[in-house]
């Protein structure tokens, strides 16, 4: 069950309701557990955090299924988005998040 969960994005419902809230974005970088972006402090990925948490970002839309894809590739694109944040790439992320729902999470 969890499996189907995982794969399906089902397991993503609840951040819903932290939009709803508005302690999330719906598009931004994904939220971290507090180990994980204790690790990124550094200067070169500290980017990272400027921009919002979302329920979708960049690396899910390109990056999503596909074997291999490391920890700096996901910063990368998050620091990409920041940079380039603009409503436009937005709804470019939203639209594409749609197809990237219906990818096995391991292609």
């Amino acid at each position: 069950m969890g499996g189907f969960l995982r794969n399906t994005s089902l397991d993503k419902i609840p951040q819903l309701f932290n939009i709803l809230k508005g302690d999330m974005s719906l598009v931004g970088n994904r939220s971290l557990p507090l180990y994980e972006a204790e690790k990124l402090t550094t200067d070169d990925k500290i980017l990272r955090f400027a921009g919002p948490s979302g329920l979708t970002g960049l690396w899910q839309v390109i990056k999503r299924g596909k074997e291999g894809v490391s920890e700096e590739e996901r910063v990368q694109l998050d620091i990409a988005h920041v940079k380039n944040f603009s409503f436009f790439t937005d709804m470019l992320i939203i639209l594409k998040t749609v197809p990237a729902l219906l990818q096995s999470e391991n292609v």
